[in-house]
């Protein structure tokens, strides 16, 4: 069976809120985690840094201000605690199932510029072929010293490519950067569906529309700043389409999604007919 990647955001396109906002920024002394993304926007003009570097700087910083070195012991028990959407903890094995119904075969992965120490213990974790997002170095007294990755909103299309390729190591460089033909690539970016929320994602719903895939942009329907970020994306063409960020069966979200099978199954069986049938 050919493969469908399923390619999604975490913060604000599975959970309604950025990941460290559920206790880890709290637990600094932050009543209001606005206060703390203030302070990394702060830092962040004034050094001339990246947003994502600059917040990863700031965690490790205002942990030992607190006299806790930061470890990945700190991380433990947030996954657990995140409130996903509607519909999320079965969603994957409702798509899985539909996909092969169209003779497709779904993978699933995250590319966030959160935290992977916080979401390789989130339920979701389990059914995701990989997860590329920040994480720290720990020294040999376990404390946080560097970051070993950052995810930013450019950073992120190379994992397409990783994805495109199945060259999913991040320290192999050597075979992503090899040149392949793009019809003997594993998962071409018209059978890639990217889902996300935000302006950060831009570069990668841009991508894969581009090339032929399918970009969702979803939105709480609570939020009327998401609805219209989410409408600036469709209208400014970097999303194929907005959805409510509710994934229940039998829900929008679900209907799109199994249209998009059916055309990229549909798809598929054309190509395998070039250059057969007379």
């Amino acid at each position: 069976m050919k493969k469908v990647a399923f390619i999604y955001d975490f913060d604000k396109t599975l959970c309604d809120r950025d990941m460290q906002e559920y206790s880890l920024i709290p637990d600094l002394g932050y009543e209001t985690p606005g206060v703390f993304w203030k302070e990394v926007d702060q830092i962040a003009r004034e050094q001339d840094m990246d947003n994502i570097s600059a917040y990863l700087f700031m965690l490790k910083k205002k942990f030992e201000e607190s006299g806790r070195p930061l470890t990945r012991e700190a991380f433990d028990g947030i996954g657990s605690s995140i409130n996903l959407y509607p519909g999320v903890e079965t969603w994957f094995s409702r798509v899985n199932e539909f996909a092969r119904s169209c003779g497709l075969e779904a993978e699933h992965y995250i590319i966030s510029s959160g935290m992977d120490e916080i979401l390789e213990q989130t339920s979701v974790a389990r059914e995701m072929k990989k997860i590329y997002a920040c994480r720290y170095y720990y020294d040999e007294s376990g404390h946080a010293a560097w970051p070993a990755v950052i995810v930013n909103y450019t950073t992120k299309t190379q994992y397409l490519f990783r994805i495109n390729k199945q060259v999913l190591e991040e320290r192999n460089e050597a075979d992503l950067n090899t040149w392949v033909p793009m019809n003997q690539r594993p998962i071409p970016f018209e059978r890639m569906i990217y889902i996300a929320d935000g302006l950060t994602d831009v570069p990668c719903m841009k991508l894969v529309r581009a090339n032929g895939g399918r970009s969702i942009a979803v939105y709480n329907p609570n939020s009327a700043k998401a609805g219209l970020t989410a409408r600036r994306l469709l209208d400014e063409q970097r999303a194929n389409f907005m959805a409510e960020s509710d994934y229940s069966e039998g829900g929008t979200m679900e209907h799109l999604i199994q249209m998009i099978l059916e055309e990229m199954s549909a798809h598929s069986k054309l190509e395998d007919l070039e250059g057969i049938v007379q």
